[in-house]
């Protein structure tokens, strides 16, 4: 048996230029975390007393003869990848439902890669892990999906992940003192809006305006580095709520489903609550949403959003990791 665990990630800035569309022409970039809520996938051989070959279990039960009768598109197209021909077992938990905006498809693909992989006593490396998710996804699945969620998945930490060139990404950790960091950590106030959305088919429309909406992209790669200076500097960390404001104001600007009159009251709530600025997670449409607030100002912003759920994080620095191995092949 083996059991993997992958962190979901909270994007910042530069979100849409991970689009293949758009930083194989311009380049792209993303300042991004994992944090500590998980994916866990329980991956082991099925014993061989049962009438199918596969037992797939997530909010749904699968059990089969065959990959090609596998619903779930990650699951069949993960193992007929990995050209996997024994039985198997698989159980997906997760600490943060899907459909948030914190990256749990491609959270999903990154660990079920692993998991198999180890299953079968092959190592794979970080970088291939990434790789191969963004190909199972993007041109096996065929999701409008960007580049990022399966490198943040795969590394974990606080990263600038730069889009473009030959090695398709660069994974630069930031360097920046531990109490800027905590300072940050501490600053951040994550809730969640209870509206789920399919990201794809926003990010879809997204990837349809990418050419109308070049100013826009533009300015968020440069948000990536101007953030950074923000952390790395002694300029004060209330500048990177800010400047989280003044891209989700950007963001919408990308296409009408991004939000709505339920998110921007949402939004406009924490505001005036206390919060800097801040910003819906992932594609848009719903899901997580992210305010930057001062810790004095916190339990007023908790109070006027107290209808949502708040979720405390940390950062997380570890990636997709095998958590547990035992052989039990039959």
């Amino acid at each position: 048996m083996i059991i993997s665990r992958t962190p979901f990630r909270i994007s910042f800035f530069g979100g849409g230029t991970d689009y293949p569309e758009w930083y194989k022409e311009n380049g792209g970039a993303v300042l991004s975390t994992s944090i500590n809520k998980f994916s866990y996938i329980t991956a082991r051989y099925l014993p061989p007393f049962f009438d199918y070959k596969y037992r797939i279990r997530y909010y749904q039960r699968e059990e089969t003869n065959s990959i090609k009768e596998i619903q779930h598109p990650s699951v069949k197209n993960c193992l007929q990848f990995l050209k996997f021909k024994d039985n198997l077992d698989l159980v997906h938990h997760a600490d943060l439902p899907a459909r948030g905006g914190l990256g749990s498809s491609s959270t999903f693909t990154v660990g079920l890669l692993h998991a198999t992989y180890s299953l079968q006593s092959k190592m794979i490396g970080k970088r291939q892990l990434a790789m191969n998710a963004i190909h199972i996804e993007q041109n096996l699945i065929k999701e409008s999906v960007g580049s990022q969620d399966q490198v943040a998945a795969a590394f974990g930490g606080l990263n600038k992940i730069e889009f473009g060139g030959p090695k398709e990404f660069t994974v630069k950790p930031i360097s920046i003192e531990p109490e800027r960091v905590k300072l940050l950590e501490s600053n951040l106030m994550l809730f969640f809006t209870g509206f789920s959305r399919t990201a794809s088919n926003i990010a879809s429309e997204q990837i349809k305006t990418i050419h109308k909406r070049k100013a826009e992209l533009i300015e968020m790669h440069e948000s990536v580095d101007q953030a950074i200076e923000i952390m790395t500097s002694n300029q004060s960390m209330d500048d990177f709520g800010r400047l989280m404001g003044e891209q989700w104001q950007n963001k919408k600007k990308m296409t009408d489903l991004i939000s709505n009159s339920d998110i921007n009251d949402i939004y406009s709530k924490g505001i005036k609550a206390g919060a800097i600025g801040g910003k819906l997670l992932g594609a848009g449409g719903g899901g997580f949403i992210l305010f930057y607030v001062p810790k004095d100002r916190q339990k007023k912003v908790k109070n006027d959003l107290k209808n949502l759920l708040y979720v405390p994080f940390s950062f997380d620095f570890t990636g997709s990791q095998i958590i547990y191995y035992s052989d039990t092949r039959y």
